[in-house]
């Protein structure tokens, strides 16, 4: 099953080039093990989590599996010295960082003999990201749901601009749930795919049941970027995505949106199943995901529906 000539595979030493996004209130060990176990690459989020809490998901993971997996650590996470402490003190070997620069902590982690990943939305970033040293970059598109960039550019448009940017392992996220998307990656030029939104809705997800129904049941159209004076991030239409749009439409203030958003709505939203007023982080894929399924089945269909496309189109 192992793909020894994928630089994706040889640099997390996985067998399949797929990476599960560490996504918030949905990543727990349970489903970064799940990943990991079923010969991918799983990772555990860490922006939900106090460090005390990661600490133990960490253990948790490692108890349930050998093989390697991660952490998504958010460098703008108020108290990052702690998790990345956590991270060291643990012997966690690879760390995948998002929103924020990467050259504040990519030389501490390789110091530390840790393989880093950072999450890019263009090939700006991507480009800085090279400069500081990371391993690989997640080319993360327009599609993909939680936090996103202000380029607004989709994942078809961005993969091979910063395939041909950067010489690093290249990682295509957004908008990829299907052994045919990871295809259409590869052939624009990423060595391995990262998904979200369809391990989101995976029997490990630590997301509450009331959101999972929530994801099989959307539909085309039924998420939109939003918030984009704060920090651009793709949600579910509900009550609460309502009342950010009419406070965009009338011109609130940064302030005033601060307060709208208050704390904890992803928590409220998607842990706690509050499908009104809490903050339902998804991709635009949602709308081709039909089931909630274990982590591993839904690994090995879409790496099974890769190779039969692949090998399909060379019989053409």
């Amino acid at each position: 099953m192992k793909d020894f000539t994928n630089r994706v595979c040889q640099l997390f030493n996985i067998e399949v080039p797929i990476i599960q996004a560490g996504m918030i209130w949905c990543s727990g060990w349970r489903l970064a093990s799940a990943v990991s176990q079923a010969g991918g690459l799983g990772l555990i989020g860490s922006g939900s989590m106090y460090p005390e809490v990661l600490q133990e998901h960490i253990r948790k993971c490692k108890a349930a599996t050998h093989k390697p997996f991660g952490v998504n650590v958010p460098l703008l996470y108020p108290e990052i010295d702690k998790l990345m402490s956590i991270i060291v003190e643990e012997g966690v070997k690879i760390v995948f960082t998002s929103a924020g620069n990467p050259a504040t902590w990519t030389g501490y982690l390789k110091e530390k003999g840790i393989t880093v990943v950072h999450v890019v939305s263009s090939v700006k970033f991507a480009k800085k990201a090279e400069q500081a040293g990371v391993d690989a970059v997640v080319a993360e598109g327009f599609e993909a749901g939680g936090h996103n960039g202000r380029e607004e550019t989709t994942t078809f448009v961005l993969t091979p601009l910063v395939r041909e940017a950067v010489s690093i392992p290249l990682i295509a996220a957004g908008g990829i749930a299907t052994g045919r998307g990871m295809l259409a990656a590869e052939v624009l030029g990423a060595d391995g795919v990262q998904v979200g939104s369809r391990f989101a809705a995976s029997v490990e997800s630590s997301a509450h049941e009331k959101f999972k129904k929530v994801i099989v049941d959307a539909g085309e159209g039924d998420t939109l970027l939003t918030m984009k004076q704060l920090t651009p991030v793709r949600l579910i239409r509900n009550r609460f995505f309502h009342q950010v749009v009419e406070a965009e439409q009338r011109g609130a203030s940064v302030e005033e949106m601060k307060q709208l958003l208050g704390r904890a709505r992803a928590k409220k939203g998607m842990f706690e199943g509050d499908l009104d007023e809490g903050e339902l982080e998804i991709g635009q894929v949602a709308a081709a995901i039909r089931e909630v399924k274990p982590a591993g089945e839904i690994l090995s269909e879409i790496w099974n529906e890769y190779q039969a496309l692949k090998r399909e189109l060379c019989q053409r």
